[in-house]
């Protein structure tokens, strides 16, 4: 890491200024003087447990009563996805496409704005964030992703605006005042080669949002993650603040997949792969199955050396996602044939935790701090 973990837990998002270097620095330049990698800290009460989408096991994803929730439930760090609008505002949504988390669909006013796009090479239809501006995009409220899975959710449906990411930044500020402790930002760039193309790019003005609020800076609680390399890279010489490269369960970053690279996410996580991410990256995401594979008929395997590997790089791993739904876990640890009901959660925290790993991403954030108390105390 750049600066240890732990003076991330300890550093507060209430910040003096930035370095001059730090404010001054342009996109291209490299702002950081000196900066040393140092692989992950022996101390275990390092590890964190992020909220993904916020508290998304039990609101709305991507709101800000989701986010709040996470944090009030322990989470150290809260997750907003960047998506843009039409105006270039960075607000937080899973994907462009908003039609399955908003209200959008059922708006007469935007009937006309449905249409198809390719999304990493992959025609998708429906109504995009890059289509309405931040005024629009504010007259529709959220709705529950998963319904089937999480009925519960659905009485939020309508309640919630689509938060910009400046207002997840002044919640988490209010947040880390009220409750005596840094509620970190773990943020996600979505499909940057596909909001390139758009003309609408999404890293300058994450920086520009990272510098007007001081977290520019190497003890900021403050985490950038992507699925693509090349953004990574180039933030790399933008930020200090710890990079994270997301790892797919299948697949190939799709900015390898558009410039005919290619090397997939499994080329990533070769000794030498692990060695590239890093030097310019600072973590790993990976799908959780690449730290823990599931056997033929789905029950949890035995551990991959993945964490090992990467610790030995100097990387920190943050596997996603835990999920008390039975849908998500492995077979064996299934309550019932029920989808929705919630199985063994904790035996499947047992089992990753044992591995080494140095933070979750969690849609029940209480279960997770639950489960890993023992590490954090």
């Amino acid at each position: 890491m750049r600066n240890r973990l732990a003076l991330l837990a300890l550093c507060g998002l209430a910040v003096l200024g930035v370095t001059a270097a730090t404010a001054h620095a342009e996109p291209g330049e490299n702002p950081r003087t000196g900066d040393t990698r140092h692989g992950p800290s022996e101390a275990r009460d390092d590890f964190v447990v992020i909220g993904h989408r916020g508290a998304s096991g039990y609101r709305p994803e991507h709101t800000l009563a989701s986010y709040e929730l996470a944090a009030r439930m322990g989470a150290d760090y809260i997750e907003p996805d960047l998506v843009t609008t039409k105006d270039g505002v960075l607000v937080a949504r899973h994907e462009p496409e908003i039609g399955g988390t908003t209200d959008v669909a059922r708006r007469p006013e935007f009937a006309d704005r449905e249409t198809t796009k390719i999304v990493d090479g992959q025609p998708v239809t429906g109504w995009f964030a890059e289509d309405f501006t931040l005024a629009e995009l504010k007259t529709l409220r959220a709705v529950e992703r998963i319904p089937g899975l999480r009925p519960n959710n659905t009485i939020y449906d309508g309640r919630f605006e689509v938060p910009t990411l400046q207002e997840v930044v002044d919640l988490s500020r209010r947040l880390s005042r009220e409750l005596g402790r840094s509620i970190g930002l773990y943020i996600e760039t979505k499909h940057p080669t596909y909001f390139a193309e758009q003309d609408l790019a999404l890293e300058p003005a994450l920086v520009q949002t990272l510098r007007r609020n001081g977290l520019n800076r190497p003890n900021a609680d403050v985490y950038v993650q992507s699925f693509e390399v090349g953004n990574l890279r180039q933030l790399d010489r933008w930020l200090r603040v710890p990079l994270v490269q997301l790892i797919g369960g299948s697949g190939a970053p799709y900015d390898f997949v558009h410039s005919g690279d290619p090397r997939t996410y499994d080329d990533l996580l070769t000794r030498e792969g692990l060695a590239e991410v890093a030097t310019y990256a600072d973590g790993l995401g990976p799908a959780k199955d690449r730290v823990i594979p599931r056997e033929a008929d789905g029950t949890l395997g035995e551990p991959s050396s993945l964490v090992t590997d990467a610790h030995r790089a100097g990387l920190v791993v943050h596997p996603w996602t835990f999920r008390a739904e039975n849908e998500f876990l492995p077979t064996d640890l299934r309550s019932s044939g029920d989808p929705a009901a919630w199985g063994d959660i904790f035996a499947e925290y047992e089992a990753f935790l044992a591995t080494g790993i140095d933070g979750v991403f969690a849609d029940h954030p209480d279960i997770a701090v639950e489960a890993t108390r023992a590490l954090r105390d």
